[in-house]
């Protein structure tokens, strides 16, 4: 997406085009939950690696305003979305996952134990403000066997996941307890961002 791609709603709507820092389909269908439709999206192509010593937390909250600046610069005078999903186990940040190794690795670690969800959401205003939000979610796991592993890995849906697996597909039935923001697990937690549109003036459903 270019800057002169950006939509804009015409006299009679003086606000700013709403974007969506994301090409993910999950989020444009959270976000059309609140009855939102983005008028673009300008995908952010950041370096996600984390910071010596950085914890998942704080590399939710950085990737989220990295993206949405990111993203300005390629659709200046918007109202720019951002959000970012960090699976951490400990202080560790867990890789979204790019190949069966690594969501296996990923799946063998969260087995029968807890871990935590962070999913940022950053709003970007047209004049530079940024107003973020941060929702923190406890995920307990069953215990996987190896033929569970095998299957789930089988299936694909955990390519590009944070963490080796998508909590709306077949990994949900791995899920015993969750206390939070499902939707935040998903990637876009729906709470904080309706706070977020609402009080920039975005209409919801």
């Amino acid at each position: 997406m270019t800057a002169s791609d950006v939509p804009t709603n015409g006299v009679a709507d003086p606000r700013p085009p709403l974007i969506l820092a994301s090409a993910s389909p999950r989020r444009r269908d959270l976000l059309a939950r609140l009855g939102v439709v983005a008028d673009g999206v300008a995908p952010a192509d950041i370096d996600e690696s984390p910071l010596p010593g950085e914890l998942p937390r704080a590399h939710a909250v950085r990737l989220a305003a990295a993206k949405a600046r990111a993203a300005a610069a390629i659709a200046p005078g918007a109202l720019i979305l951002a959000g970012d999903t960090v699976v951490g186990a400990g202080r560790r940040i867990l890789p979204k996952a790019e190949d069966e190794a690594t969501a296996r690795a990923c799946l063998a670690l969260l087995s029968g134990r807890r871990h935590r969800v962070f999913s940022a959401v950053a709003l970007l205003y047209p004049d530079g403000t940024l107003r973020e939000a941060l929702s923190e979610t406890i995920v307990r796991f069953k215990r996987l066997s190896d033929a569970e592993i095998d299957a789930y890995i089988a299936g694909g849906e955990w390519h590009g996941k944070a963490g080796g697996y998508a909590i709306q597909g077949a990994a949900e039935g791995f899920c015993g307890w969750l206390a939070g923001s499902h939707s935040g697990v998903v990637g876009l937690p729906l709470f904080e961002t309706r706070r977020l549109l609402q009080a920039a003036g975005v209409p919801l459903a």
